[in-house]
């Protein structure tokens, strides 16, 4: 992979510093790819490659989610019979540092003409070191903050309190009820469904 500028228009466009360790993969490809396409400028236009160059530094301390490291899977074709062939995404991450981080930002960038013009402005290198240091449109970049779900909190609710629908209320704030008040709650439900199906029994008898 190459680590010089060379084809790649730099008029106009800006260094985006980027430090990839302990970064999740995907995660970190998702914004590298808008960043790319310039999709973080006011300019943006889908048909004009105005995304900035991106400098990446410690490719090589990426991390995967879960399971993937063993469980993803990079497949590809030799062309003769039989000729299929996988590797693990250690194995891949082993043999060469940055190609995972640069097939999981190659693959996000949209299917046309440009892709291959966005994919040349990115540049990886395994380690702290790059030969942009002293580039002077260098401009370290920081990925935005997670967006973190927070679950509303439990309502003050008076003792012996019975919602008119427990099952709903369970699906809702049973992650915030004590094992004891989801027993009842199940019980008084049972009830319920008990009563209505007596009722309903009772109506179907001929008078």
């Amino acid at each position: 992979m190459r680590t010089d500028l060379k084809w790649v228009q730099t008029e106009g466009k800006r260094l985006r510093l980027v430090d990839a360790k302990d970064q999740v993969v995907g995660r970190l490809a998702a914004h590298l790819s808008h960043v790319l396409q310039g999709k973080d400028k006011p300019t943006y236009a889908p048909h004009k490659d105005e995304g900035d160059i991106v400098i990446v530094k410690n490719a090589r301390h990426i991390s995967f989610t879960g399971k993937k490291w063993s469980q993803k899977l990079y497949r590809w074709h030799t062309g003769y019979p039989g000729g299929l062939k996988e590797r693990q995404a250690k194995d891949q991450h082993e043999r060469d540092p940055v190609r995972v981080l640069y097939n999981a930002v190659y693959g996000m960038l949209p299917k046309n003409k440009l892709r291959k013009v966005r994919a040349l402005k990115l540049r990886l290198f395994p380690g702290e070191q790059h030969p942009f240091g002293q580039h002077p449109q260098l401009v370290p970049w920081e990925p935005p903050p997670r967006r973190i779900r927070i679950r509303e909190p439990l309502p003050d609710v008076e003792e012996g309190f019975e919602p008119m629908n427990p099952d709903a209320y369970i699906r809702r704030f049973g992650h915030m009820l004590p094992e004891a008040a989801k027993q009842a709650l199940r019980s008084s439900m049972a009830e319920q469904q008990s009563a209505v199906k007596a009722a309903r029994v009772g109506s179907a008898v001929p008078q």
